[in-house]
């Protein structure tokens, strides 16, 4: 199916005041740094690392709300990516990587370009199953960038990232590659679990 042009629902907002990457998380100062990784970071990191572990961060929830005009979609027709939202009494399983410290400020430069669409720096806290928890670095889209489109329907969702293709390749691969991971670190996901049963179902 050719890509489809989005309503105007789930178009980015470009009527947004204008957006620059906001850097505000402290560089860590130890030596242990850590980035956490909860969407295409999980499955396809694209940066040196000295260890990566699966983990979670609590107070989060994972969510298709990120629009993207530069990887899995073009302005004119968005893809959706994931982003988090705050939720108390949740859980997102990701992925933490540990980054040597020669290694940290070209890194994050790379990745800051990655996730120029909207995606903020924050710190966080990430635990996990046999390992003490750390602080680590974390790419976080809010609704005051312009390419947020926000929720909706499971299957609006799965109808728009069928239909995106980016520079990145298509929507779907992302969602579904997302998905791979995750179970492949026997995370819990309802909800980008849903996004890829509703990909993958018969027409």
């Amino acid at each position: 199916m050719g890509a489809a042009t989005a309503s105007p629902a789930h178009r980015p907002n470009r009527s947004a005041p204008g957006y620059a990457l906001r850097v505000s998380a402290p560089q860590p100062s130890t030596e242990d740094l850590w980035i956490f990784g909860y969407g295409s970071l999980v499955w396809r990191p694209a940066f040196p690392y000295l260890q990566r572990l699966p983990g979670f961060i609590r107070g989060w929830a994972r969510r298709y709300w990120q629009g993207s005009t530069d990887h899995r979609g073009v302005p004119e027709a968005p893809g959706r990516v994931v982003t988090l939202v705050a939720a108390p009494h949740h859980q997102c399983w990701g992925v933490a990587y540990r980054v040597a410290p020669d290694a940290w400020t070209r890194v994050t430069q790379r990745l800051d370009h990655r996730e120029r669409g909207g995606f903020d720096r924050k710190a966080v806290t990430v635990e996990f199953r046999d390992h003490p928890a750390v602080r680590a670095l974390v790419y976080v889209a809010t609704r005051r960038n312009p390419n947020y489109l926000g929720p909706a329907m499971d299957a609006e969702i799965a109808a728009q990232i069928r239909d995106a293709h980016g520079p990145s390749g298509p929507n779907s691969e992302y969602a579904l590659e997302l998905a791979a991971a995750l179970r492949g670190i026997e995370a819990e996901d309802d909800h980008v679990f849903a996004i890829a049963d509703l990909l993958t179902a018969p027409d």
